[in-house]
């Protein structure tokens, strides 16, 4: 007997009180997807159905339909839960951090991957509270030493800045190859 109690522990739903919204949102997110399926893959002659290009990735959009489908239905039939609204604004909030982002892509063409990772670091830590002289020197050696790790040791290509024209061209080609 405790293992049905274990199992039915398992699938034991936990309803969130935007649970509603999330689902309306997976929902029309998969449909989306599901109608740009034959824009984006295509079907070939002569080709076992398993091989397919637009196979997988069909079957998964309608999976997740399906499933998104589902979500629906169980949180309409669901009690209702207050605090719907608190926890969509919750969300909301996170985009910030998504634009911080944007703008820090933004910035890395125009001022170099150095100088704009030392002002993003040194940004967030302030918007996230980090006011302290330590804190601030922390969040420069943080972004200098991933700059240095991504650039030096990884190899990984970013864009050098347009500010990097204006110096030297030794040093221009050295924070260009390492910064």
């Amino acid at each position: 007997m405790s293992r049905v109690a274990t199992l039915q522990q398992l699938f034991k739903r936990y309803k969130r009180p935007a649970d509603l919204v999330f689902a309306v949102i997976f929902l029309l997110l998969s449909l989306a997807l599901l109608s740009q399926i034959g824009e984006q893959t295509v079907w070939k002659s002569r080709t076992q159905l398993f091989s397919q290009p637009a196979f997988w990735p069909g079957v998964s959009l309608i999976a997740m339909t399906v499933f998104a489908f589902l979500h629906w239905v169980s949180s309409v039939l669901s009690p209702k839960i207050n605090g719907r609204w608190e926890e969509v604004g919750f969300w909301l909030r996170s985009i910030e951090f998504v634009i911080w982002f944007m703008v820090y892509v933004a910035l890395v063409p125009v001022l170099g991957y150095l100088p704009s990772s030392i002002i993003f670091a040194t940004t967030l830590a302030y918007r996230m509270g980090y006011r302290g002289t330590r804190s601030i020197f922390l969040a420069i050696v943080t972004a200098f030493f991933i700059v240095l790790i991504f650039k030096s040791f990884l190899q990984v290509r970013v864009p050098g800045g347009m500010i990097y024209e204006i110096l030297p061209s030794q040093l221009r080609s050295f924070m260009l190859t390492y910064f």
